[in-house]
């Protein structure tokens, strides 16, 4: 059978749809006829099972349409893997999908095509040379096509961050208000050194149920706190230094600038969400996080790596290859905090996103 190009859609009349549509899930229904997106059509010349485009065979079309070549590899890889698709019209997949121009394909579940209205995958095709602005992600699969034609599939979400860990800062504050017989907490005294903080006789919880520090003996009581960890813990009544919280921010922006803040406001977000934050330096990351911690004796491994960005940031897919790569081969989940520039303290300026590996 022949098509024809009309309107940016290749249009196949009478038995199309009972050839294309009905049999094998192409295209979308036109009376008797059929409606090829170009990406189907391709595949279909590329099969042989359809015999030309006004005249055009595989190569020639493509050749006209040089943009479709990353979705076509793309299409074909699925298809090959014995999943019915959808391509995107105009924002939207006929009745699935509202209008979003972030996706190229629906992916239907296997068993299922385009007459039954179900989902599986919504699928955004970019190269290996694109750059990708994370606020865009979430419920959404990124297949890369890269520079042999490979294609790598990284599954995008927006994960619920929480955890069960104890509120020892509050605790804290409870039991000394009670000692005192219903006064004010009395903070803990602590010093900064370079670009640390270093309590020197903190309260037993701090580290052991909460996590905060590390021993700088193991068995002494002083505690190496990171810069985070000191403003968060003077903000709260717990840590006293010299400047209060407004000098440990001023050291951190000096040791490190704006990212210091963005960072903060993660580090707060993360605790009270339940989830207890440490450095995530040996995973090229900025925290690592742990979900339930009762007690440094009994500490398990950390599940999540997470990398601190401006809201607006963009990374390129090698990137995002690298980050997901490395979080999964040390076990871990890759997932990415975005960080506004409004007041984040509160965390209600960030927005989280996690990418991972996907085998369709």
């Amino acid at each position: 059978m022949e098509g024809h190009l009309v309107d940016g859609v290749v249009e196949v009349g009478p038995n199309g749809r009972e050839r294309y549509y009905d049999s094998r899930g192409y295209g979308r229904p036109r009376g008797a006829g059929v409606e090829l997106a170009p990406v189907e059509a391709a595949h279909l010349l590329y099969r042989g099972d359809l015999g030309s485009v006004d005249g055009r065979g595989f190569r020639a079309f493509l050749g006209d349409n040089p943009d479709i070549v990353g979705r076509f590899l793309v299409y074909k890889d699925l298809r090959d893997r014995g999943f019915y698709l959808s391509p995107v019209r105009d924002g939207r997949v006929d009745d699935l999908e509202p209008d979003r121009g972030d996706v190229d394909l629906v992916v239907h579940p296997r068993g299922d095509g385009p007459w039954d209205g179900t989902v599986e995958h919504r699928i955004r095709v970019v190269g290996e040379r694109a750059t990708v602005p994370m606020a865009s992600l979430g419920d959404v699969v990124l297949a890369i096509v890269d520079e042999e034609s490979e294609i790598t599939y990284l599954e995008t979400a927006e994960p619920d961050v929480s955890g069960s860990s104890p509120a020892v800062v509050e605790e804290l504050g409870v039991a000394r208000a009670t000692e005192g017989a219903g006064s004010a907490p009395t903070p803990t005294p602590a010093t900064i050194l370079d670009d640390r903080v270093i309590c020197w006789e903190p309260p037993a919880d701090l580290y052991e149920r909460g996590f905060y520090g590390q021993r700088l003996d193991r068995d002494g009581d002083a505690l190496g706190l990171s810069l985070l960890e000191a403003a968060h813990l003077v903000d709260r009544g717990v840590l006293e230094i010299d400047g209060g919280v407004a000098a440990v921010r001023e050291h951190g922006r000096a040791v490190e600038g704006d990212r210091f803040d963005r960072r903060l406001a993660v580090y707060r977000d993360l605790r009270r969400r339940g989830v207890v934050p440490k450095t995530g330096f040996k995973f090229g990351a900025d925290f690592r996080t742990y979900e339930a911690v009762e007690h440094v004796d009994e500490l398990g491994h950390s599940e999540l790596l997470v990398r601190v960005l401006p809201a607006d940031a963009a990374l390129s897919p090698r990137d995002l290859s690298l980050d997901v790569r490395l979080a999964h081969g040390v076990r871990k989940r890759m997932v990415f905090a975005l960080v506004g520039d409004g007041d984040a303290d509160g965390g209600d300026d960030i927005t989280w996103r996690s990418v991972s590996r996907l085998t369709p």
